[in-house]
């Protein structure tokens, strides 16, 4: 699969991205909103440049970049010359789970008491009440995600042997710019270099323990299979995207459309996120924060993953992703 012009993709000037030639090695990228493409080792005269490196340097590196972007003298190629990868390797990726209001309001009514007897308004009611006590009170939920789960954003994903009920669940993913430790959430989004796409495949059989079940969830085994966290297409730079809380997170499976919703209905917005995770983990250039996917899952949906599906994954600003489902051969 290739990718779309970078026009149709994603907001503001440019936007970063990692790109192979044929025969050539992976290199950190600028791409322009007229489907062109910089070479930033060349540019900025640093051949062992990364895109881990980059952001190591974010804070003096933006300006050169707008500089990049908007000097017509830059030496550009066509950005369909290039293979698209996942556009960074984070050493630290944190994933928030039961995110998105109407997504767990629709869990609590779909997993009710089977002696409660009361209608489906009234449960939904209670679940509602539930949610806003939480946003204002309680915690993100967040757990620990594998960098070797990420594979790029036009990559077929193979689907394991083993995996029974492969879901997906498309997410807004937050690029940490600036190292992060103990932050307030008023100083968090100083700390974000930009936003990108993550479609943060999930076995729903395996979440849970089945040998012993009081350990509880297993992210190890159902999260983190290879290639089951595709990535981009672009680093698109926080000053381009308005209000990250306010984007819409769009996934179609075969062309029909299967989550469709804002950010808004986050719990936790993503300053809230960004300073949680930072209370533990010291996070660092280039990690990922996951922000939780919306409703509209294939468990909601009783329809789950399988060999030839094509998964479209768009969030507002940041492009559009392209991954083809492939069944893993039995061993």
């Amino acid at each position: 699969m290739k990718p779309e012009p970078a026009s149709a993709l994603f907001a503001g000037p440019f936007a970063l991205a990692t790109l192979s030639a044929p025969g050539k090695p992976h290199f950190p990228a600028l791409v322009t909103a007229d489907s062109q493409v910089v070479d930033l080792r060349a540019a900025l005269r640093d051949d062992a440049l990364t895109m881990r490196g980059l952001l190591e340097q974010w804070v003096v590196a933006l300006p050169v970049l707008r500089e990049l972007a908007a000097d017509p003298g830059t030496e550009r190629r066509p950005l369909a010359d290039f293979r698209v990868h996942a556009p960074i390797e984070p050493r630290q990726v944190l994933q928030s789970g039961a995110n998105y209001r109407q997504h767990v309001i629709d869990l609590h009514v779909a997993h009710r008491d089977p002696a409660d007897d009361r209608s489906e308004e009234e449960r939904r009611a209670e679940a509602a009440e539930i949610m806003d006590r939480r946003a204002a009170e309680d915690l993100p939920y967040m757990f620990i995600g594998l960098p070797s789960a990420i594979t790029g954003p036009y990559d077929d994903v193979v689907l394991p042997s083993w995996a029974e009920k492969p879901d997906w669940e498309l997410e807004l993913a937050v690029v940490i710019g600036k190292p992060a430790y103990q932050v307030s959430v008023e100083e968090a989004l100083e700390h974000v270099a930009g936003y990108t796409i993550a479609n943060d495949l999930t076995d729903r059989a395996t979440v849970f323990r089945r040998d012993m079940p009081q350990i509880g969830t297993d992210w190890l085994r159902s999260k983190n299979a290879p290639g089951f966290t595709p990535l981009g297409p672009w680093i698109v730079p926080a000053e381009s995207i308005a209000d990250p809380d306010d984007v819409r997170v769009t996934l179609r499976l075969n062309g029909e459309t299967m989550q469709d919703e804002s950010t808004k209905d986050m719990i936790f917005n993503i300053a809230r996120m960004v300073a949680y995770a930072s209370q533990t983990a010291r996070l660092l250039p280039g990690d990922l924060i996951l922000t939780g996917s919306p409703a509209g899952n294939g468990m909601h949906w009783g329809r789950l993953l399988r060999d030839g599906d094509v998964m479209e994954g768009s969030v507002t600003g940041l492009g559009v992703q392209r991954t083809r489902c492939v069944a893993e051969a039995a061993s």
